[in-house]
């Protein structure tokens, strides 16, 4: 009689094998919701920012309850300003979620930027032989550095796109690994 947690052939079942359908069904729900943003990369960007916008929201009006239930702790007035900075911000990014998208592709200009330029550094430190293959990190380094130029370039137009693309990449590619993941551990 075979246990729950071994394989007809006596091998141990993981947990990724003894729940493949769930894996399964979360990566297909993922493909959906990739191909969905990929296909209305302004919608999906809209809807993240309306999102983000909502837990800032939700995490200043928690600030604001919990300084005034503490009022006679030290930096009342401190805390006090950070919660009322972010109920604003929370308030601005549902009121105009499309400045967001400019606010978060801004971001991705400067993450692409500083990270190319790090790669670059990294793959430059490795070409005395270190790292035979220093070469394609250097080249991962410019690679994010021209996308920083063509968001940067495009803004604020490029807002529309980009969240909601990257995301939406995100998600397709995750939703793929999750999905060959669970085929395989079905069996």
């Amino acid at each position: 009689m075979l246990d729950e947690f071994a394989s007809p052939a006596g091998l141990p079942v993981s947990a990724i094998g003894r729940h493949w359908r769930m894996f399964l069904i979360e990566g297909m729900v993922l493909i959906l919701l990739g191909a969905a943003a990929v296909a209305l990369p302004l919608v999906a960007g809209l809807a993240i920012a309306v999102l983000v916008g909502w837990l800032i929201l939700l995490g200043g009006v928690i600030g604001l309850m919990t300084t005034f239930m503490a009022r006679a702790a030290p930096g009342f007035w401190w805390s006090l300003l950070s919660a009322v900075l972010w109920v604003l911000a929370g308030i601005a990014l549902l009121a105009w979620p499309a400045a967001g998208l400019v606010y978060f592709t801004v971001l991705l200009v400067l993450w692409f930027a500083v990270e190319g330029i790090a790669m670059i550094m990294y793959g430059l430190s490795h070409r005395r032989g270190a790292t035979p293959r220093w070469g394609w990190v250097l080249v991962s380094g410019i690679v994010d550095l021209v996308l920083a130029a063509v968001l940067a370039v495009g803004l604020p137009g490029t807002a529309a796109w980009a969240v909601g693309l990257l995301v939406g990449i995100n998600l397709l590619f995750g939703g793929i690994s999750l999905t060959s993941i669970a085929l395989v551990a079905r069996r």
